[in-house]
């Protein structure tokens, strides 16, 4: 049953109940009314959270979009042209909500600066929080679709849509169906994509990769991986919650 006939239904009980209280005394009346009350907002929120947790993947807007030069160098994708002033490493998670928060606030000034050439960046899209959806998974499988995608040509623009239609931590995710579907979408014919996504072509090299961030000095903090997002520049580590950080780097 869909989450509309759910909360549907939940809304008719709600109305029998208000029906059948009017004749009776006032202490079931206002039983019934509290009843009424926790069955609405159940409905409610039971339907709120269904919705988000089944958004559908969707191609992004090519405005949405960079048109710099992207490839896949191993775990890492690089994007921006060769030529570029400034190079930074960007350490992600797609199931990270901080991921999420940093690419609404930057995301646009980055893709203008990628289109300028006046940068290049190496992202690094980590299984950090593998454990943290249910089942657990999705950061790696999601991880290792946007490396397929990569090989494919499409990981700037299969990159922004995963992040549109970011799942919550805890819940399923997008499953496997709909990462291939979301590459079909964004117009990959290659016939290596699906099987690559079904498979985890990538999943032994995301591991290396999370295994060498863990043990990385300039990305340490406390004696452990600084998390996601983490912005590197010059083998340090960028302060991304100063609103200016980018544009001072393209000063330096």
């Amino acid at each position: 049953m869909g989450g509309a006939e759910r909360s549907a239904r939940k809304k008719k009980q709600a109305a029998r109940a208000v029906s059948q209280a009017r004749g009776g005394n006032d202490r079931t009346k206002i039983i019934v009314g509290v009843v009424v009350v926790v069955v609405l907002a159940v409905a409610v929120i039971g339907g709120v959270l269904w919705s988000r947790s089944t958004s559908d993947l969707a191609a992004p807007k090519p405005d949405n979009v960079t048109s710099a030069p992207s490839a896949r160098d191993g775990a890492v994708v690089v994007v921006g042209k060769d030529t570029a002033k400034v190079t930074v490493d960007m350490y992600e998670d797609f199931l990270c909500p901080a991921c999420g928060a940093f690419e609404k606030e930057y995301g646009e000034q980055i893709r203008k600066e990628l289109d300028a050439g006046n940068l290049k960046v190496r992202y690094h899209m980590l299984p950090m929080l593998n454990r943290a959806s249910n089942p657990e998974g999705y950061s790696q499988e999601s991880a290792n679709a946007a490396l397929c995608a990569a090989d494919a040509g499409k990981f700037p623009s299969y990159f922004e849509g995963l992040f549109a239609a970011q799942p919550r931590e805890g819940t399923a995710g997008h499953d496997k169906t709909k990462l291939v579907k979301l590459g079909k979408d964004l117009g990959i014919t290659d016939a290596a994509f699906e099987p690559c996504v079904q498979n985890g072509t990538y999943n032994q090299i995301l591991d290396d990769e999370m295994a060498r961030v863990g043990k990385e000095p300039s990305l340490q903090r406390d004696g452990a991986f600084r998390g996601t997002p983490t912005v590197v520049a010059n083998g340090q580590p960028v302060d991304w919650q100063n609103s200016s950080w980018l544009s001072d780097l393209l000063k330096s």
